[in-house]
C-alpha cells in the first residue's frame, strides 16, 4: 500500500471506498506504470515514431523533479543507459543505487545552495555532450526549485523572489514566468545550444499541461516575456518585497538590453502523463463500484474551490462521487502547519457543517508531501463538528485540526508528481 496509515483511515465503509479510490489514483501516477509505454529496449516510441538508441555511442539520462529517481530507475531497467544526473528533493531516499548516476538532493519549494550546485552540474553536463550521444531528459514537477542558477542577480536574491511569490496568491505559471527571466537555465536556456540529439519525456504537474511552465520549461522554450514577469510582480504588489536588482533586470529585459528567453523549441518534449489521466482511472474505478460519478478540474484560490465543490454536491443524488484534481492555491497569512490539500478538506468541512446529508471527502498531493508537513493530505466526513474551524484557517493551521480530529493521510515521498487528486462521496 502507498498509503501507510491505510488501516487507521478505513474504519468505516465509506472511508474505505474513498481511500481505495485515492490509493488507486496514486498508483496510476507511478512512472513504472507509465514509462514502459514509451521506452523499449534500445528504442523510444512516441507518437508512432521510433528513435533508435542503438545508433548512438552513449545514451544519458538527465532527470529532475519529484519523480526523477523513479523515472530514471524505470528507464535504466528497460534499456541501456551509460550514466547521467538525477536531481530530487532533499529528504527523499533515492530509488537509484547505480554509481553511474550522479545524484543531487536539493530543496523544494525554496532553493538552497545544493539547488545551485545541481543546476550548475546539469548545465555543464549538457554542454559537454557531442553529436554521437543522446540525452533523455526525464522531467517532472518540482524541478523549478531543485535547480537554481540565477542570472544577473545573486542566489540569495533569487531565493527571496521564490519565497515572496510562493507566499502570494500567484499561480505556478506566474511564479515560473518570473523564475525563467531571472535564470541561466530555465525557459529553454538549458538546451538552447545543445550539441547532441535529445528528447524530453514530461510528467505534467500544471493545469493545462503547458510545457513551457512544467518545471519552468528547462528543455522547452518560453512564450512569456520580461514584461510579463514585471507585471506579475506588480500584480501581487511585490515591488518593494524584492531587491532593486531584480526590478532592474526585468526592466533592462523590457528595454532590450538583455536577450529574451528562447522562443522556439530545440528538442521534442512529450507529455507522457498528466493529472487528468489519474482522474479518468479513478472515475472508472468509482463507476465500477456502482457510484454515480462526475469529474472536475479545480484551480484558483482554495477558498473558492471549496465553495465550488460544496455547491456541486449538495443538491445531488446519494451514492455519488465527485472526483476532482488540479492544484488550488493558498494565500499564506498565518504561521500554522498545513498544505493546500489539508486546507481544502478543512474548508469543505466548514462549508458542509450545517448539512444534514452525510459526506466523506479527501484530497491528497500525489507527491506525498502537502505544504510544510509530512502528510499527503486529509480525509474526513461532515459528522465531525467544530466551531473553531475558522480559527485554524486564519492561521493556515489545518494540520493541527486534523491531528486533533484525525484523518491525516500519510504516504511519505511517493517518487512521483501529477498534482493533487481528491473526491467527495455521498
Amino acid at each position: 500500500m502507498i498509503i501507510q496509515n491505510y488501516k487507521d483511515l478505513t474504519k468505516t465503509e465509506r472511508k474505505k471506498i474513498a481511500t481505495d479510490i485515492i490509493e488507486f489514483g496514486i498508483t496510476q501516477a507511478l512512472p513504472q506504470k507509465i514509462l514502459p509505454k514509451f521506452i523499449k529496449k534500445n528504442r523510444i516510441v512516441v507518437n508512432k515514431k521510433t528513435i533508435n538508441l542503438a545508433k548512438y555511442d552513449n545514451v544519458y539520462l538527465v532527470a529532475f523533479g519529484k519523480a526523477a529517481d523513479s523515472m530514471a530507475k524505470t528507464v535504466d531497467n528497460i534499456t541501456k543507459v551509460d550514466g547521467g544526473i538525477i536531481v530530487i528533493p532533499k529528504g527523499t531516499k533515492s530509488l537509484v543505487k547505480n554509481k553511474k548516476f550522479q545524484i543531487f538532493y536539493a530543496s523544494h519549494p525554496i532553493p538552497t545552495a545544493q539547488s545551485y550546485r545541481a543546476g550548475k552540474a546539469v548545465k555543464e553536463f549538457v554542454e559537454k555532450r557531442t553529436k554521437r550521444e543522446f540525452i533523455i531528459f526525464l522531467v517532472s514537477g518540482g524541478a523549478s526549485a531543485l535547480m537554481c542558477v540565477p542570472e544577473g542577480i545573486t542566489f540569495e536574491e533569487k531565493k527571496h523572489v521564490n519565497q515572496v511569490l510562493i507566499r502570494s496568491d500567484a499561480t505556478i505559471q506566474e511564479i515560473n514566468c518570473v523564475r525563467k527571466h531571472l535564470s541561466a537555465i530555465k525557459g529553454g536556456k538549458l538546451v538552447e545550444n545543445l550539441g547532441c540529439d535529445a528528447i524530453a519525456l514530461v510528467m505534467s504537474d500544471v493545469i493545462g499541461d503547458d510545457l513551457s511552465s512544467i518545471a519552468s520549461g528547462y528543455a522547452y522554450y518560453d512564450d512569456t516575456t520580461f514584461n510579463d514577469a514585471l507585471k506579475i510582480i506588480k500584480k501581487y504588489k511585490l515591488e518593494k518585497s524584492v531587491s532593486k536588482k531584480v526590478i532592474k533586470r526585468l526592466k533592462d529585459g523590457i528595454a532590450g538590453k538583455i536577450q529574451e528567453t528562447p522562443k522556439h523549441t530545440t528538442i521534442n518534449n512529450i507529455i507522457i502523463a498528466k493529472n487528468y489521466d489519474l482522474l479518468a482511472a479513478m472515475s472508472k474505478k468509482s463507476r465500477h463500484l456502482g457510484l454515480f460519478t462526475k469529474t472536475v478540474i479545480v484551480s484558483g484560490n482554495v477558498k473558492n474551490v471549496a465553495k465550488k465543490l460544496a455547491t456541486m454536491i449538495i443538491p445531488k443524488r446519494s451514492n455519488s462521487c465527485i472526483i476532482f484534481g488540479g492544484e488550488p492555491t493558498v494565500n499564506v497569512i498565518g504561521r500554522g502547519k498545513g498544505g493546500r490539500n489539508q486546507e481544502l478538506v478543512l474548508r469543505i468541512l466548514q462549508e458542509l457543517q450545517n448539512t444534514k446529508k452525510r459526506f466523506t471527502f479527501t484530497s491528497v498531493g500525489t507527491d506525498g508531501i502537502d505544504g510544510n508537513t509530512k502528510f499527503a493530505g486529509a480525509i474526513i466526513d461532515n459528522t465531525v463538528k467544530s466551531k473553531k474551524i475558522q480559527n485554524y484557517l486564519k492561521n493556515n493551521d489545518s494540520n493541527s485540526f486534523f491531528k486533533k480530529h484525525g484523518g491525516l493521510v500519510k504516504t511519505g515521498y511517493t517518487h512521483t508528481n501529477l498534482m493533487d487528486i481528491g473526491l467527495i462521496l455521498n
